[in-house]
């Protein structure tokens, strides 16, 4: 509390305050202020706690022998009419929020890589049954499709606004992404899931390079350096690889340069338009379904779709039919999900998120299917995932 002199009609006596003389001794500067150097030393020093109403010191004696030391010192306690603004309750609310976003991500990503290990497994088990990608990639495209026009018609989910210029600006993303599936799914039923991820993980290196080359971009040194284990890596499981197939490697191949074309087209196409993330890639799946069907119909066709899916029914039963229909829902599941997550979460955590679910995958199929991995092999795997991390750490 801070003390006032002002008028007042109430006088004090002598008994509310301490009249002494000054002495060299140093005075405590919460129990009085110093004195000013205008005083003299042979003033006095009024010291008090309580705020005092002095209206005359005539009757102090010696204090009104120097008017010259007398000092009216106005001070007053802080105005607590208004109180202290604070801000206790929004900052709460805002923690609350934050919490109930990395919940939101956290099980976005959950999915996201549950979801992935799920459909690699039955994937690899329908393709070992069913040799025949094209018509695999097919049927996890049209499930894909069904389930989003059905959740529009029962109005489960908003249909998008969409216009011609959006549809024409997705068609080359399709393109991208029916190639990338295809070669992909064309991947895995040569060789094992493990594999077919592990070049997976070479897309950074693919997508530096062709940024590089063909659309002139540059980047940080760190980041070339971070392909040289990518690269490194990759060749190191190929060539110890125990089942290695070159269609195989390269449809994994041909499945990283697609996909990041897919990545630039879709930048590129896709500005300012307001789609989620969950309805663009339904569009983007309905599309790729267009594309893909009559080619999958060109390279297969109905004759052998109809005796492979007779020989993988007598030998696996209805087992069989429930891996299709798994491997379909799945697929479209998981890639749902990612895109959903890119509404939440920025680029390099995704690409982070990213790396971690190769990893899951890639253990996954190994322990499930017992695939057999040499040392070297392993070192190889772990050695193009680290690299897959540091180029997504050096691209920020």
């Amino acid at each position: 509390m801070i003390s006032s002199f002002t008028q007042s009609a109430k006088p004090i006596n002598g008994s509310h305050v301490v009249h002494r003389r000054s002495s060299p001794a140093p005075i405590r500067p919460f129990s009085c202020p110093p004195p000013l150097p205008a005083l003299k030393p042979q003033g006095f020093v009024l010291c008090m706690k309580n705020a005092l109403h002095i209206s005359s010191v005539s009757n102090f004696g010696p204090l009104r022998t120097r008017k010259s030391d007398l000092v009216t010192r106005k001070a007053y306690e802080a105005d607590r009419s208004h109180p202290i603004e604070s801000n206790v309750e929004l900052t709460v609310a805002e923690a609350r929020t934050e919490a109930a976003k990395k919940v939101k991500i956290g099980l976005y990503f959950a999915l996201w890589w549950g979801l992935n290990v799920v459909f690699n497994i039955y994937n690899k088990k329908v393709l070992n049954a069913f040799p025949y990608p094209w018509l695999t990639s097919t049927l996890s495209l049209a499930v894909g499709s069904l389930i989003m026009l059905v959740s529009w018609m029962t109005r489960i989910a908003d249909a998008p606004n969409t216009d011609f210029e959006f549809w024409k600006s997705l068609f080359p993303v399709a393109v991208a992404h029916t190639i990338g599936h295809v070669a992909a799914t064309v991947s895995m039923s040569k060789v094992a899931v493990s594999f077919t991820h592990i070049i997976k993980s070479g897309e950074p290196a693919f997508s530096v390079l062709v940024s590089r080359f063909l659309l002139g971009e540059t980047f940080p040194v760190p980041v070339y350096l971070s392909l040289l284990p990518i690269i490194g890596g990759c060749a190191l499981a190929a060539v110890t690889e125990l089942n290695f197939n070159m269609t195989g490697f390269m449809g994994a191949m041909i499945s990283n340069l697609a996909f990041v074309f897919r990545n630039i087209f879709s930048k590129k196409g896709m500005k300012g338009k307001a789609v989620s993330g969950m309805n663009y890639y339904a569009c983007l799946s309905i599309l790729s379904l267009l594309i893909l069907t009559p080619f999958a119909i060109a390279v297969e066709g109905p004759q052998m779709w109809a005796a492979g899916w007779k020989t993988a029914v007598s030998q696996n039963g209805p087992n069989f039919v429930w891996w299709v229909a798994a491997q379909s829902v799945f697929y479209h599941l998981y890639n749902q999900v990612s895109y959903m997550s890119l509404d939440e979460i920025s680029p390099l955590t995704f690409s982070i998120g990213n790396t971690m679910k190769r990893i899951s995958v890639i253990v996954s199929a190994i322990i499930i299917f017992r695939t057999p991995v040499q040392p070297v092999n392993a070192l190889g795997a772990a050695i193009a995932v680290l690299g897959t991390f540091l180029y997504s750490q050096a691209k920020q």
